[in-house]
Formats: C-alpha cells, structure tokens, sequence
C-alpha cells in the first residue's frame, strides 16, 4: 500500500533523523553524486511520514551550500523535487528548510536526499511522525 487512508489511524509515533554527509555534491545537478538519503525518512509498508520540520546547520567557520529533495522513488531514484537547491548557509548558522507551517507528507515509494557543496560541513535534521 504506497498511500494508506489517515483518516483511520492506528498510531503516531515521534521522530527525528540526522545526518552529516561527508562526500560533496560534485556535479553540477548534485543529483546523484554525494547525494546521501536522510536515513528513516522512507516510511514502512502501510505508513506515511509527516515531516514537521528540516533544519541545516553549519558548524564550520565558512559558509557551505546545502540542498534538500523529496524524490520520487526510494533509494534516491527518480526524479529530485528540490525544498531547497543549493541555498548558502552562513557559518556557524542555521536554515530552517521546512518547519510545521510548511510540513508534507512522504509515503512509502519516496525517499529524501541531501547534498552539501562542503565535506562534513552541513548537520541536516529532521523531525517527523511515522502515522500508521
């Protein structure tokens, strides 16, 4: 099932991932390479992840460009559908990507991937609901 019914919940479970990635966005597209999946956003069969929010921080002493892509398969794949595409974060600062104002939905066949123009420059957050 790729889009259970919400209206009939069984559960809401709290989460959060993180992730820095350590390999840079190499390519002009920032596709594929240095690409790395926000690991436990891609929900199980029969649920839905809403994502409340998505926050980078840089903890380094020089601006770094992040990107952040909801894509239209798991594993990456597909086609990347950008929140926010190579957007500079100043040193030592944060970017709130997506916060509850601007939350969405992920289902089982989507995945979310991140890139950064700086190795191990970037702390990319998220705060979720598994709903079952």
């Amino acid at each position: 099932m790729a889009n259970p019914n919400i209206l009939s919940v069984t559960s809401i479970y709290g989460g959060t991932a993180y992730v820095i990635p350590s390999s840079t966005a190499a390519n002009s597209a920032w596709k594929y390479d240095g690409t790395t999946a926000l690991t436990g956003l891609t929900p199980a069969s029969g649920s839905v992840h809403k994502i409340d929010s998505i926050v980078v921080s840089n903890t380094t002493g020089s601006a770094a460009a992040a990107n952040v892509a909801v894509y239209s398969a798991v594993s990456l794949g597909g086609v990347a559908n950008y929140l926010a595409y190579q957007i500079s974060v100043p040193a030592n600062a944060s970017l709130i990507v997506t916060d509850k104002t601007t939350s969405f939905y992920v289902t089982e066949n989507q995945s979310i991937g991140v890139a950064t123009g700086t190795s191990s420059a970037l702390t990319f957050v998220a705060s979720f609901e598994i709903i079952t």
